[in-house]
């Protein structure tokens, strides 16, 4: 129990949350309805990779967790990524990620098989 300010946006309540699921993701909207292009962009690169399961948390309906998660990654801007509870970085770090095979291998670590692996062995078959 206990107080010690233990809002949405401490650090406690923020660890907990990028450590309840492998696949954490902070953005502005939802997965359906991403309200930014970044964001936007973040769905995007999973949803290539066939990753459905994740947690999204919508920054814009909890400003004390927008600022929090700011904090606890010093990184200024949203959406934010992380990976078994790791920071990974924003949408230009995904990006990059997912263009040079980061990706593909950062959810192997997590027992998490790529679809585009997938789609290019069928390319291999033809």
């Amino acid at each position: 129990g206990g107080g010690g300010g233990g809002g949405s946006g401490s650090r406690e309540a923020v660890e907990r949350l990028v450590r309840e699921h492998p696949v954490v993701v902070f953005m502005k909207g939802s997965p359906a309805q991403p309200l930014c292009g970044f964001s936007n962009a973040v769905v995007q690169i999973l949803r290539l990779h066939g990753v459905e399961d994740y947690r999204a948390h919508d920054v814009l309906q909890d400003p004390d967790l927008r600022q929090g998660i700011k904090n606890y990654s010093n990184w200024p801007t949203i959406p934010q990524v992380y990976l078994n509870g790791e920071f990974v970085g924003g949408c230009d770090i995904l990006l990059q990620m997912h263009q040079n095979g980061d990706l593909v291998e950062e959810l192997k670590k997590l027992g998490i098989r790529s679809a585009l692996l997938d789609a290019e062995k069928d390319q291999e078959k033809k």
